[in-house]
């Protein structure tokens, strides 16, 4: 047992590897695998059709994903990570007509629960490209973590022109006013590990709402947290240069509705 590139449900070859290492057109999704299941699967697999009908006018059939996933599955531990990345074969900087299919590529690796927190994130101004996309080739997430690790800080959150704060780098944000979860209103990539803990929150009865949240706002609110697939809730206890208190059981509130969650075999 041990963890695997596969390409297609199967072994990938350095040969095939090699053009996809210099290429940065392809969407993916990460999800933690625990007993050989994942949590959230249809959220995995609608997130997978919608990015490919955006960036490449057709997605594979799901059953046919959900086989590449059980191959990579079966080749490792029980607990691991699993990225599935689909691309084009015609690569970039091409135009691919409807007769190219998109292929799959699979990757596994250890188990990761993310940092324990809690986290300082710097205020960084950033709009990502096609936000509602988990495209890859995104080098500004890495540049604006590393300036703020730099600055002092273990992360970045971003504020969109509006001064609304959005996402992190690889995160989303959420908030706690106390008796309510907050979402962020912004142009963002909505997260599986978000839509499973809201869907979760509402069979719980919790109440939940969008709106903007600016930094101004931030003093009023009663904490904050980051997730992503990971983890679905590391608290935060700084952004920018505003405080925010310690709320343990908001944390505590969202792993129980992740939790709550089914796990689900491919």
């Amino acid at each position: 047992m041990t963890y695997v590139v596969h390409r297609n449900g199967r072994a990938a070859s350095a040969e095939e590897l090699g053009p996809l290492a210099f290429a940065g057109y392809a969407h993916f999704t990460a999800m933690q695998v625990r007993g050989g299941q994942v949590r959230g699967l249809d959220l995995h697999l609608e997130r997978l059709r919608s990015a490919s009908v955006e960036l490449f006018g057709q997605a594979l059939p799901d059953d046919r994903v959900r086989a590449c996933l059980r191959a990579a599955l079966q080749a490792g531990p029980a607990d691991l990570s699993l990225t599935a990345t689909v691309y084009s074969p015609a690569g970039e900087f091409t135009v691919a007509g409807k007769d190219v299919e998109p292929e799959l590529l699979a990757r596994t690796g250890p188990a990761a629960s993310g940092p324990r927190g809690p986290l300082a994130l710097a205020a960084v101004e950033h709009e990502r490209f096609l936000p509602a996309v988990k495209h890859v080739g995104e080098g500004a997430k890495t540049y604006f973590l590393r300036q703020a690790v730099l600055q002092g800080y273990d992360d970045a959150a971003f504020v969109d022109r509006r001064g609304r704060l959005s996402e992190g780098s690889i995160w989303n944000l959420a908030f706690w006013d106390g008796g309510a979860v907050v979402w962020p209103d912004a142009e963002m990539l909505g997260g599986t590990t978000m839509a499973m803990v809201r869907r979760q929150l509402d069979r719980l009865g919790v109440p939940q709402r969008v709106e903007q949240v600016t930094l101004a706002d931030l003093p009023a609110l009663a904490g904050a947290v980051v997730m992503n697939s990971w983890t679905p809730g590391v608290a935060v206890h700084r952004i920018g240069s505003v405080a925010l208190p310690d709320a343990p059981s908001f944390v505590q509130l969202l792993h129980r509705a992740y939790q709550a969650e089914p796990l689900t075999a491919p």
